[in-house]
């Protein structure tokens, strides 16, 4: 835990007490604070008051008295209309924030050089963050991995000066961190988000912006127009800029030419590292990502071979074109994570002969988006309450079955895969649908899948994820 000694003495409300809402309350007290807590569920209250958590209705609170309010980042802010705590704090003049900006001030007062790393980004930017995080590790350097992965990040431990940072930062977050600033700080792409949160597009892309903005180094990505245009925009204000892209030459930055990174310096090219043969990287989307990691641990220090090696190790992402097992030519991977049909498109480009299991609780635009996948679809093995509309739009251009279940979809891709001649054959679940059919969640769908995969004889399971 980091103790947010930032506000020792003072009085904070904070709304909002589910995971990381506890864990930033107990960081306040920890941290010498008076901190009065409420959440509109009355078990997530129950929960705080048994942790010995203070709670009160905020309705009823003299906010005048407040030096701060602290907000889940999980409540609306701007839209679609500003929580009711949210008009209290602002109509007192009180400071509204979250728990990233009590990292960034505890860091601030403690370790202001103890390296940075804040990654943001509309896709990619979990397993960005986790790679980051890993060929730090990897490394022999001292990293603390969360915020919007795994840990909240007031949980991970104190600011020193050699300590790594990797941060996860949701768009939600950037929002209540006024005073955010990385070492290096990574906005990796823009594609119309949360556009319910935050009303618009100019708006959504102007707080991803405030994360590169405050940086030492910004780290950007420029295959898209809206980060594109940021980077303009920062190097015309003096900031540092590095351009990352994943399918052009640039004349400054880094970008894949297949499975090559490269660093151009004033048009001069040279190879930084290399993809070839790692399965946890495979695909479009993944160089780009390593590339942003490549670029923030240069930033940090790292040298070359460092990063290679980290690279070569990286396990891939839970649920997250996951390589859960191999028999023979016939590959296994886990993308639960894909609950649409964007989120599938990387992985269906990722193969070349693919067995897609597909299906669950549709999305509006179903499977249509992904026709341009199509001819890589050896055959598609239909599940949950998307079945009928997904086989309609495979129609005649891709053999399927309604398998109905996952297990029944593992069982009978696993089979034809086995009797795939042609090369690799890769059995993917990436569904392009919810889960709350069939599972509780996709990491419930995604470890189904795992299971029913290893189960079946021969399979040889692949490493571990973090």
């Amino acid at each position: 835990m980091i103790p947010a000694a930032s506000f020792s003495g003072k009085r904070v409300s904070l709304f909002g007490l589910g995971g990381s809402g506890i864990a930033t309350a107990r960081a306040l007290i920890e941290g010498g604070a008076d901190v009065l807590a409420w959440d509109d569920n009355p078990d997530s209250v129950a929960k705080a008051g048994a942790v010995g958590i203070t709670t009160a209705d905020l309705r009823g609170a003299d906010w005048a008295r407040f030096s701060a309010f602290v907000l889940s980042p999980g409540v609306p802010l701007t839209h679609p209309k500003p929580h009711w705590t949210v008009e209290l704090a602002r109509g007192s003049g009180v400071e509204i924030i979250g728990d990233s900006e009590l990292f960034c001030r505890e860091r601030l007062l403690l370790a202001p050089a103890a390296p940075f790393i804040a990654i943001t980004g509309t896709n990619g930017k979990s397993t960005t963050t986790a790679l980051t995080a890993h060929i730090l590790k990897s490394a022999g350097r001292d990293t603390q991995m969360g915020g919007n992965i795994g840990r909240a990040v007031m949980t991970l431990d104190p600011p020193q000066p050699e300590r790594h940072y990797v941060v996860e930062c949701s768009s939600y977050q950037i929002d209540l961190a006024p005073s955010i600033n990385p070492t290096a700080g990574v906005l990796l792409n823009l594609t119309p988000d949360h556009l319910d949160r935050h009303g618009t597009m100019q708006h959504y892309a102007s707080i991803k912006e405030r994360l590169v903005a405050g940086s030492e180094t910004a780290i950007i990505g420029v295959d898209d127009s809206w980060c594109a245009q940021i980077a303009d925009r920062l190097e015309r204000a003096g900031r540092q800029v590095i351009r990352i892209s994943k399918r052009l030459p640039l004349t400054d930055g880094y970008f894949a030419d297949g499975t090559n990174l490269m660093e151009a310096v004033h048009g001069r090219y040279s190879r930084v590292a290399f993809l070839e043969g790692i399965g946890s990287l495979r695909g479009q989307h993944n160089a780009q990502n390593a590339l942003a990691a490549a670029a923030a641990c240069l930033k940090v220090g790292l040298e070359l071979g460092e990063i290679q090696s980290g690279l070569e190790s990286f396990p891939g992402l839970a649920h997250r074109m996951e390589q859960v097992g191999r028999k023979g030519h016939v590959l296994f991977v886990n993308d639960s994570k894909a609950t649409n049909a964007d989120a599938a498109a990387p992985a269906l480009s990722s193969f070349a002969r693919i067995y897609w299991i597909a299906g669950g609780l549709p999305k509006e635009g179903g499977i249509e988006p992904l026709r341009g996948f199509f001819p890589r679809i050896a055959k598609a093995y239909l599940i949950g309450e998307a079945a009928p509309a997904f086989s309609a739009t495979l129609g005649e251009a891709v053999p399927y079955e309604i398998s109905g279940t996952l297990a029944a979809a593992v069982e009978h891709a696993a089979r034809d895969a086995a009797r795939d001649s042609s090369g690799e054959a890769v059995v993917l679940l990436s569904p392009a649908c919810a889960s709350f059919d069939q599972f509780k969640n996709f990491e419930v769908r995604g470890e189904a899948f795992r299971q029913a995969a290893t189960a079946i004889d021969g399979v040889k399971p692949i490493g571990g994820t973090q």
